[in-house]
């Protein structure tokens, strides 16, 4: 099958290489896929895109003229693809589900402890050959009570670690998984008493209309002052407003942040000799009690490991699916809801 893969890191190139094992003709390139770049994908069945990437309706419209017919983006979250068009143009889409729970679950409990024991500000006192300890006092996890929101595979994966600490785990997630959380030594809770009861907040769900702005300034109400928030999974979870407003009312104690509500354009990209034009986003970079990421939770040697095999498990697929795939992942056709 011919295919080419948008947005292509210089860390994927040489994996989605082995995996393929020349059994797919794919270009790689680095280019987003926009409306400018619909032209890479002449004569080419499958495209291959990342999270960045633009898959509007436009968009779509255009790569179905064209002649492609799949759509694997290389990620679990699909809200940058317009699914419903996607069906009505009859194009197969598929995702990446559950690629690699650990990675991510393992960076939201980097940034808990990273946010807990001030390793920022006593960073920053090391480079400036301060040892003092007075102002790099922390807590631990243990006997805090953690809230995970969401419990698909990396909520379960986060709950396993966090009881390991000792920790008390409450999970919200819209369906019942109180059996599943019980054997995980979690309870589940509906969604206002874990915001009441926890200290620190993780967010695992994938970008919807129900989540959108799950965290704004009536949900912060709800919570203890100087609650921490972490959130892996997309940007527009929180209302960033909001959300910074109460970091500096002092309703919010900290915040790590591997996304960020409006990262498109900026993450993925060297701004470092044009500086960022969103003074909100500079305002979270600069503030001592927020940590950063640049989307890079997922951004494990196993992760991209299990990415390359799945696509190419897909392109198989849709090569001969007669022969159908032991690891083949359903190829999504509408608007999911599933946990990640």
């Amino acid at each position: 099958m011919k295919a080419v893969a948008y947005s292509i890191k210089t860390c994927e190139k040489e994996i989605l290489i082995r995996v393929n094992r020349k059994k797919h003709d794919i270009t790689l390139i680095s280019n987003r896929l926009t409306l400018d770049t619909i032209a890479y994908a002449e004569g080419k069945e499958a495209v291959l895109v990342f999270s960045s990437d633009d898959l509007s309706a436009p968009v779509l419209r255009k790569l179905s003229d064209i002649g492609v017919k799949y759509i694997c983006t290389r990620s679990t979250g699909t809200d940058h693809i317009d699914l419903l068009e996607a069906a009505r143009l009859g194009l197969m889409v598929a995702n990446i589900p559950a690629y690699s729970p650990a990675s991510i679950a393992e960076h939201s409990l980097a940034l808990m402890l990273a946010l807990v024991r001030n390793l920022i500000p006593s960073h920053a006192q090391m480079m400036q050959y301060d040892f003092t300890l007075d102002d790099l006092v922390g807590t631990t996890i243990r006997d805090k009570t953690i809230g995970i929101v969401g419990f698909g595979e990396t909520g379960k994966a986060l709950a396993r670690i966090l009881t390991g600490f000792g920790a008390t785990v409450l999970v919200s997630d819209p369906r019942n998984v109180a059996e599943e959380a019980e054997k995980l030594n979690a309870k589940q809770a509906d969604y206002q008493t874990l915001l009441k009861q926890s200290d620190i907040i993780s967010f695992h769900v994938p970008l919807s209309e129900s989540t959108l702005h799950m965290v704004d300034k009536k949900s912060i109400a709800e919570m203890k002052k100087n609650v921490i928030l972490i959130n892996v999974s997309r940007g527009a979870i929180f209302n960033s407003m909001d959300v910074y407003k109460a970091l500096q009312d002092g309703c919010i104690g900290k915040i790590g942040m591997d996304v960020y509500e409006f990262e498109h354009n900026v993450f993925f990209f060297d701004h470092s000799s044009k500086p960022i034009e969103d003074k909100l986003l500079k305002a979270f970079i600069q503030n001592s009690r927020v940590l950063l990421t640049p989307h890079q939770a997922f951004l494990t040697k196993e992760a991209l490991l299990a990415i390359a095999t799945k696509t190419i498990d897909h392109l198989d697929h849709w090569a001969s699916p007669e022969k159908g795939s032991d690891n083949f992942s359903l190829a999504v056709s509408h608007p999911s809801t599933t946990e990640l």
